[in-house]
């Protein structure tokens, strides 16, 4: 079933912790308009109330201090530091002392230069570039909880719709959650450089209605399909150094260094959100990495045409 898809904007959260940004957004937006037309206000009025007139031939009375005036200026700002402080620190607190409950579905997004891995451990589920968790029902709420990990460089995991970002280091979990109340799809991104592909290392998180989500679980768990008619592709792809560095299930490829690609169909992009997933693209991807996404890791497997069309037969049935 086709989803909406939804682009990145904080104003429009459909989450429990993008609404609490945004409450805090909207109070230091507020609070900045405030200053701001109050400044410019008593500029334009200085301007024009004590502008230089024709008729002045003196010099103005000059002032050396105010006690009122230095007082105001130091106390006010203080005073709205303390109000932006405080609120900032309430929000800070209750996005992360958020305590997950027994039900909540854990995910583990594992960044790579340039790409997501998606594991979820309870369900046996490892994906690529796209997050699918279930909608969350406010009369019963159901959060998902994320861990975020890096093998390579730092990242930043961030989808302005459901959460704020939060970086992806090395050698360190770090951990956020979502709770979406409207299905869909909803794009995000790597908010922190992280090499020459950063600028496409996108991401998507599908938000399923309950049953739908568990629909996909159960495809997930199932093993691909073994198709007769593209035996010869399956044959080659095992043949090849693919294996090396990818994993399909029931197959010799168990590799660890790129995707998973048991159900690679399945995804609507192919690298991380650079093309659409169709079979014209997936040959392209397979033909020439490179010119798809110059600087990825995937190197030139130098097929002939034939081995590029058995293989692209074979890969398209894993749905």
């Amino acid at each position: 079933m086709d989803r909406p898809v939804h682009l990145t904007n904080i104003f429009d959260p459909v989450s429990t912790p993008a609404q609490a940004i945004l409450e805090l957004s909207w109070l230091v937006l507020w609070i900045c308009a405030g200053i701001f037309v109050i400044v410019v206000g008593l500029l334009t009025y200085i301007l024009i109330r004590f502008r230089r007139r024709r008729a002045d031939t003196d010099e103005p009375p000059q002032v050396y201090g105010s006690n009122q005036i230095e007082l105001a200026w130091t106390v006010i700002p203080l005073l709205t530091v303390v109000v932006l402080f405080l609120v900032t620190a309430r929000t800070i607190r209750t996005v992360q002392s958020a305590v997950p409950p027994a039900d909540a579905l854990q995910v583990t997004i594992v960044g790579h230069q340039w790409w997501w891995e998606i594991r979820y451990p309870s369900l046996g589920i490892v994906t690529a570039n796209e997050v699918h968790v279930p909608v969350s029902d406010r009369t019963r709420p159901q959060p998902t909880y994320l861990r975020l990990e890096s093998v390579d460089v730092a990242h930043s995991f961030w989808v302005p719709r459901l959460a704020g970002k939060t970086d992806v280091i090395p050698n360190r979990a770090n951990s956020m959650w979502i709770e979406p109340f409207e299905a869909g799809t909803y794009l995000g991104q790597c908010a922190e450089y992280c090499g020459t592909q950063h600028a496409n290392m996108l991401l998507r998180v599908i938000v399923h209605a309950r049953g739908d989500f568990e629909r996909w679980v159960a495809a997930q768990q199932q093993p691909p399909v073994r198709e007769p008619s593209v035996q010869a592709g399956r044959d080659l792809f095992q043949a090849t150094a693919c294996v090396n560095c990818h994993t399909v299930r029931e197959t010799v490829a168990n590799g660890t260094f790129g995707p998973d690609l048991s159900h690679l169909m399945s995804r609507a992009t192919l690298g991380a959100g650079v093309v659409d997933n169709t079979p014209h693209n997936l040959q392209a991807w397979m033909q020439n990495p490179q010119h798809l996404k110059p600087g990825n890791l995937m190197p030139d497997m130098k097929l002939t045409p034939q081995e590029l069309e058995h293989i692209v037969a074979y890969l398209g049935t894993l749905k």
